[in-house]
C-alpha cells in the first residue's frame, strides 16, 4: 500500500508537448545518457536553474553528456549549439561491486559494535532496508528496531572414515592456523575444532561427523575440510594395497624357495643341501663340498 500510495499520481509522458512543467515534480526518462530524446529535452530546460536536481541512477558512458555533467563543468553545450550554465545537482546512484569498500556517514543510536568504534576502525552490521532509508546495526538489535528476527543454520555432516582421526588433526594443524584438540567431557570423544566455527567429531571407527553455524566463513571452511577428508579417504585404501601386495611378493618368495630347496635334496639329498646365509627375502643355498 505504502508503495501504491507513493506512486498514485505517476501518468506516463509521451512527449514534452504533453508535459506541464507546473509546481515539483519527478520525472524519469530515457536515455540515460542524455544524447537525445525526452531526457535531453528536460534537461536543457531544467539545468540552469539550481532547483532541479539530476540523478543518474546506472552506468554512466563515455563520450555522452551524463559523462559531461558528472565531473560537474559550469557550461554545457544544448543541442541547437548554445551554451547555458550548468546550476542544477547531479547525483550518482552507486553500485559497489561485491567486496568493494563502502563509507558511510551517518547518526545513529543503534549499535554499530560490542563497544563504540574509533575513527578509522573498521566495524561490520546488518544494511537494513526499509522504505526509502538504509539503517545499519548489530544483528542483536534487529528485532528492536525493525519487525525481521534473526535465526541461526546449524549443519552437521557424517561420512564414512577409516583411517586414524589423529592423522585428520595433524593433517589440517599443517595447513591451517587455528586447530585446537578438545577435551573428551566437552565433546563426549576425541574431536577438535577449526578457527573457533568447526567441530570434527570422532563416531566410530567408519565415520566422523562435521558440526558448524552456518555462515559464508564457515561453510568456506567446512568446504575445505570436507574436501581434505575426502582426499585422505581416497589415499588410505592405496596404502591397503601396497601392504596386501608386499605381503603377497613375500609369500611367493617362500614358496619359490621351498620349490628350490625341494629340487635340490632330490637331485643331491638332503645332507649335501644347507643354507648359508639369509637376508631379508633373499638367501643363499650351498650344496656339498662346493
Amino acid at each position: 500500500m505504502a508503495v501504491y500510495q507513493t506512486y498514485i499520481n505517476t501518468s506516463a509522458l509521451k512527449c514534452i508537448e504533453n508535459f506541464n512543467d507546473v509546481g515539483p515534480s519527478v520525472v524519469m526518462a530515457s536515455p540515460s545518457g542524455l544524447q537525445s530524446g525526452l531526457s535531453r529535452q528536460l534537461f536543457e530546460i531544467w539545468c540552469s536553474d539550481k532547483k532541479n536536481a539530476c540523478v543518474i541512477p546506472g552506468n554512466v558512458v563515455e563520450g555522452t553528456l551524463t559523462k559531461t555533467i558528472i565531473n560537474e563543468p559550469k557550461e554545457v553545450t544544448l543541442m541547437n549549439g548554445i551554451t547555458a550554465s550548468l546550476n542544477m545537482h547531479n547525483t550518482k546512484i552507486i553500485s559497489p561491486k561485491n567486496c568493494q569498500s563502502v563509507e558511510m556517514y551517518f547518526n545513529s543510536e543503534k549499535r554499530l559494535a560490542e563497544k563504540t568504534p574509533e575513527v578509522g576502525e573498521t566495524v561490520s552490521g546488518l544494511l537494513v532496508k526499509k522504505t526509502f532509508t538504509y539503517q545499519i546495526m548489530v544483528p542483536d538489535d534487529l528485532h528492536v528496531f525493525s519487525q525481521l528476527s534473526t535465526e541461526n543454520i546449524s549443519q552437521r555432516i557424517t561420512f564414512a572414515y577409516t583411517g586414524a582421526f589423529g592423522v585428520l588433526e595433524h593433517r589440517l594443524k599443517q595447513i591451517l592456523e587455528s586447530v585446537e584438540s578438545l577435551p573428551d567431557e566437552e565433546s563426549e570423544g576425541p574431536a577438535f575444532r577449526v578457527h573457533e566455527r568447526l567441530t570434527m567429531k570422532y563416531e566410530s571407527e567408519k565415520h566422523i561427523s562435521l558440526h558448524w553455524r552456518s555462515d559464508p566463513i564457515s561453510d568456506m571452511v567446512s568446504d575445505f575440510v570436507v574436501a581434505l577428508v575426502l582426499n585422505i579417504s581416497r589415499e588410505i585404501p592405496k596404502v591397503v594395497v601396497k601392504s596386501e601386495e608386499a605381503t603377497k611378493t613375500k609369500e611367493n618368495s617362500k614358496k619359490a624357495e621351498k620349490v628350490v630347496h625341494a629340487l635340490l635334496v632330490s637331485l643331491l639329498g638332503d645332507g649335501e643341501v644347507w643354507r648359508e646365509w639369509e637376508t631379508g627375502d633373499k638367501c643363499r643355498w650351498k650344496c656339498g663340498a662346493s
